[in-house]
C-alpha cells in the first residue's frame, strides 16, 4: 500500500485500484481499468452498482431528516422497511414480529445473542446464556459475533478474548466430518447438536445459530434434505432458540427472501445485512419472531441493548429503495434462472482435475480445488491456491471471493461466486472464461 496513504488497510502488504464508479455488474477504477463484479463485493450487491435511484431516495431523505435517535423517535423509513421486511419473512413473524436494524451483519449477530440471553431471562431462565453454533461457520467480526463463529483462522489471533460456548460438527457433503454419505448418514450432523446438548447440560444453552447456505467459510455449501427441520426440531425439543444467520443467503441471494424457506422451517430469529441495502448504505436487520416478541412485551418491556446509528433513516431509506427496485425490476424472480446458467457455464470445469466440487444455490456458488479428486484431498495450506486463482482472475478482469479453510479450519482452497442478480447470460460466460483461463494457468505445472 502507499506510504502516503492515511488509510488503516486490511494488508499493508497489497496495493489496491482506487473504485471511482460502478455500473450494473462493473466497477471502473480510476485508470480506467472495468472489473466485473463476480462476487458482489463479498455477496453484497444485488441489484448492480451505479442504480441512480437509491441515491436519489437517501439524498431525499436526509433533506428531510438525517438522524433521529431510536430512544426518541421512531421514522417512517424504518417502519415502512420493517414492515416489508416481516411480510417476505416466515409465517410466525407476520404478525406480531419485530424489526431491530443495525448498521451490519456482525452487529446483527451481536444483538440475537443479546436478545437470546435477555428471552430466557424474562421466562425466568437466569441459567440460559450459551449460544452453540458449527464449526466452520461465520458470524461476524466483533468479539461476541466471533465467540459463535467457527472460523479458525479468523479466531486465532483472539482466542484469549473469546468466549467458548459449544461448537458441533458443520454441515458439509463434500467432507463430511463423520465420513459418510447422504442419505445413509441420516443426518449425522444434525443430531450432533443433540448429542452436544446431552453432553454439555442443556439448560445453559440459549440458542443454536447457522447458516441455512454456508457462505464464505465453507463456499456456499447446502445442506442436505431434512438437515434444516431436524434442527429445528431439536431446538424445540430442548427449549432453545433457533437463528438462521441469512447475511449471506438472505433478501432473495439463493432465489427465495430467505434461504430457511426453501426447507420450510421457522427459525424464532433471522438475520440480515449485506443485501438489505445492497451495499449502498451500512444496513443490517434481526428479524424477530412473535414468540421471542412476546417475551419481552409481558416481561421488562426494555431490551438492553442498543446502537447510536440502529434504524437509521437515510440507510433505511436505502434498503426501502433497493427492495422496491428488487420489486420493480422483478429480481427476486431472475435468480433462479440467473443461477442455472451461470451453473451451466461453469459445469466443463467440473471435469479438471483439480476442481473437486461445484456448489451453491441460487447466485451463491462455490467452487474448490483439490490436490487429489478421487480421496478429495486438498492442497497444503502454503501454496495459497485460491489466492492464486483470485489472482489470476484478476489478470483476466473478474473479480472473485477466494477463501481458505472448508478442510478442518486450515486447508482446503474454494472460491465464491455470487454476482449482482441483474447478471446477464454473457456475463455468466466471461466469468466462466475468467475462471477456466485462472484455472489452466494456477495449475500448468
Amino acid at each position: 500500500m502507499p506510504t502516503s496513504s492515511g488509510l488503516f488497510p486490511r494488508n499493508f502488504k497489497k496495493t489496491l485500484p482506487i473504485a471511482s464508479r460502478g455500473e450494473g455488474c462493473w466497477i471502473i477504477a480510476d485508470d480506467g481499468r472495468r472489473f466485473l463484479d463476480a462476487s458482489g463485493q463479498a455477496a453484497v450487491v444485488s441489484i448492480g452498482h451505479g442504480v441512480p435511484e437509491i441515491g436519489r431516495a437517501m439524498a431525499e431523505q436526509s433533506s428531510q431528516i438525517a438522524f433521529a435517535h431510536t430512544s426518541q423517535f421512531h421514522t417512517a423509513p424504518a417502519e415502512r422497511l420493517a414492515a416489508r421486511l416481516l411480510a417476505m419473512a416466515p409465517s410466525n413473524f407476520r404478525v406480531g414480529g419485530r424489526v431491530y436494524f443495525t448498521s451490519g451483519g456482525s452487529e446483527a449477530t451481536e444483538t440475537a445473542i443479546k436478545l437470546a440471553r435477555q428471552f430466557h431471562l424474562e421466562c425466568g431462565q437466569k441459567d440460559r446464556y450459551r449460544v452453540l453454533s458449527r464449526r466452520q461457520s461465520y458470524h461476524g467480526s466483533t468479539l461476541g459475533a466471533m465467540s459463535v463463529s467457527g472460523n479458525v483462522t479468523r479466531r486465532a489471533p483472539y482466542e484469549p478474548l473469546i468466549a467458548e460456548w459449544g461448537h458441533i460438527a458443520p454441515c458439509f457433503c463434500y467432507h463430511c466430518p463423520f465420513e459418510k454419505t447422504f442419505p445413509q448418514c441420516e443426518i449425522a450432523c444434525a443430531d450432533d447438536l443433540e448429542l452436544h446438548l446431552l453432553e454439555h447440560q442443556s439448560r445453559k444453552s440459549a440458542a443454536f445459530i447457522f447458516e441455512p447456505v454456508v457462505g464464505a467459510t465453507l463456499g456456499a455449501a447446502v445442506p442436505p434434505e431434512g438437515y434444516a427441520a431436524r434442527v429445528a426440531e431439536i431446538c424445540r425439543k430442548n427449549g432453545i432458540l433457533l437463528i438462521a444467520d441469512e447475511v449471506m443467503s438472505g433478501m432473495g441471494r439463493t432465489g427465495k427472501p430467505f434461504a430457511v424457506q426453501h426447507w420450510g422451517i421457522e427459525p424464532d430469529i433471522i438475520l440480515v445485512g449485506k443485501g438489505i441495502a445492497s451495499g449502498y448504505a451500512p444496513l443490517g436487520a434481526v428479524l424477530v419472531s412473535a414468540r421471542v416478541v412476546e417475551a419481552f412485551e409481558r416481561g421488562s418491556g426494555a431490551f438492553m441493548h442498543g446502537f447510536t446509528y440502529q434504524a437509521h433513516p437515510v440507510s433505511t431509506a436505502a434498503g426501502n429503495a433497493v427492495l422496491d427496485y428488487l420489486e420493480v425490476h422483478k429480481l427476486f424472480e431472475r435468480v433462479s434462472t440467473a443461477g442455472k446458467n451461470l451453473r451451466a457455464v461453469l459445469s466443463p470445469l467440473q471435469s479438471h482435475s483439480n476442481v473437486g466440487d461445484i456448489r451453491g444455490l441460487g447466485l451463491l456458488l462455490g467452487v474448490e480445488f483439490v490436490k487429489d479428486k478421487a480421496t478429495r484431498a486438498p492442497f497444503p495450506k502454503e501454496q495459497n491456491i485460491a489466492e492464486k486463482i483470485r489472482q489470476a482472475c484478476l489478470e483476466e478482469n473478474a473479480l472473485i471471493y477466494p477463501t481458505q479453510g472448508c478442510v478442518g479450519g486450515s486447508r482446503g482452497d474454494h472460491v465464491l461466486l455470487a454476482p449482482p442478480f441483474t447478471i446477464s447470460t454473457e456475463e455468466c460466460a466471461l466469468i466462466a472464461s475468467a475462471l477456466r483461463s485462472a484455472v489452466a494457468k494456477v495449475f500448468s505445472s
